[in-house]
């Protein structure tokens, strides 16, 4: 089957510079920013196979082939080890020019910086499974500052979760329910409840590391979070296919919401102090239902939505306020959930924010090209001696994100 190549996307604003850009690991897909023009590739899928990484090479070659003038840059995620970072090392170093790392979850917001052409700073919400951060840390809960010069400034973040077995966690929502309980201080309870689903000799294995912090890397990731609250409601024990978990959450929570219109499940006080965005009150209200009651589950599914959909509205307005912003930009793969992305709009436009997301491309990894390449000409165009061989620039000083 032949894969599609999109047509090219035409942006209000031209680009100063001409960039090559090789996307994401997953969903990967190439594009080149000329002037007005975005020309993306056709879809790649993810680079863990050997046909989608040679998929990519033979598009990067046909976008540099077909530009139409000399490339000046190539833009490409932080993380040093995937394909297309080395393959966009090879092509820098080919062409003479700079390789321009940028920051995952900054690109996901640069792609709406790019569509709508917007001047000044603003805030952007990036929420997905995981990008390495500039602090070597997984990140995917983000909400950050984004200036025009190509830099930006992560505000605050979601709360660090555990993965118990590192990427395996993002495959089994169970071993995410234990991180949740260790967290809490519930870690007694991790047997009790997952050994009649995995087995015991699991059950202890994974709270053995969460107890000794062996292979459990954090992650800020709000995929992750989601997979939580399945696996606490039982949805999910292990996924087949990517965000399997998150979806089921969503379908559960939105037959709920149809049954019992005009309903607002809300969450208690917050447990604790340093409860970031309220996530671990939700989770204690979560764990306090009864699982095996379908309407229980349904209100918890519901819940999870309404309460982090509220949070992250109350940081974002919070943020706008201080900063006298008016603006907010939409990025990353939780944004295909309609429920969370309906109530996030609402609330932040009811506060009179402006809130835009990517339309020309994905919200998710397969736009991420197009922001890529934004942010290397906005780095290039403000700082060209200090982009050789340089990451987008970060302000590292952030906060969890805390209920205001």
């Amino acid at each position: 089957m032949t894969a599609i190549t999109p047509p090219p996307l035409h942006l209000p604003r031209p680009a100063a510079r001409r960039v090559l850009a090789v996307g994401a690991w997953l969903k990967n897909t190439a594009g080149l920013l000329d002037g007005d023009r975005y020309t993306a590739s056709a879809l790649h899928g993810d680079l863990g196979t050997p046909d989608a990484c040679a998929a990519l090479e033979a598009s990067v070659e046909a976008l540099v082939r077909d530009a139409r003038g000399p490339i000046d840059a190539v833009a490409h995620d932080l993380h040093p080890d995937f394909h297309s970072t080395r393959l966009a090392l090879h092509w820098a170093d080919r062409l003479g020019v700079p390789a321009i790392g940028v920051q995952h979850h900054h690109a996901h917001l640069a792609v709406v910086q790019a569509e709508k052409g917007l001047d000044g700073p603003l805030l952007g919400l990036a929420l997905d499974g995981v990008g390495l951060g500039t602090d070597g840390t997984a990140w995917g809960g983000e909400l950050l500052r984004l200036d025009m010069d190509g830099g930006f400034e992560r505000l605050a973040h979601l709360p660090p979760l555990a993965l118990p077995g590192g990427d395996v966690a993002a495959r089994e929502p169970w071993r995410l329910v234990a991180a949740v309980l260790h967290a809490l201080g519930r870690g007694d309870e991790i047997g009790p409840r997952l050994a009649p689903v995995v087995g015991a000799a699991a059950a202890q294995g994974v709270k053995t590391m969460l107890v000794r912090s062996l292979n459990c890397p954090v992650s800020t990731g709000a995929g992750r979070w989601f997979d939580a609250a399945a696996g606490v409601l039982g949805l999910s024990v292990r996924q087949r296919e990517e965000a399997e978990a998150a979806v089921a959450l969503e379908r559960c929570a939105a037959a709920w919401l149809e049954w019992h219109p005009g309903v607002v499940p809300g969450v208690g006080p917050r447990v604790r102090e340093d409860d970031g965005m309220g996530i671990w009150a939700l989770m204690e209200a979560l764990l306090a239902l009864d699982v095996h009651d379908a309407d229980a589950r349904g209100r918890g599914a519901a819940l999870f939505h309404v309460g982090l959909a509220d949070a992250l509205a109350d940081a974002t307005i919070a943020a706008a306020t201080r900063d006298g912003l008016h603006a907010v930009a939409l990025g990353g793969g939780c944004f295909f959930n309609r429920l969370l992305s309906q109530r996030l709009t609402e609330r932040l436009t009811a506060a009179g924010l402006r809130v835009h997301r990517p339309q020309g491309v994905s919200c998710g990894d397969a736009g991420l090209a197009l922001g890529q390449a934004w942010v290397a000409v906005q780095q290039l165009r403000t700082r060209p001696a200090a982009t050789q061989g340089a990451t987008a620039t970060a302000t590292s000083t952030t906060t969890t994100m805390t209920e205001t």
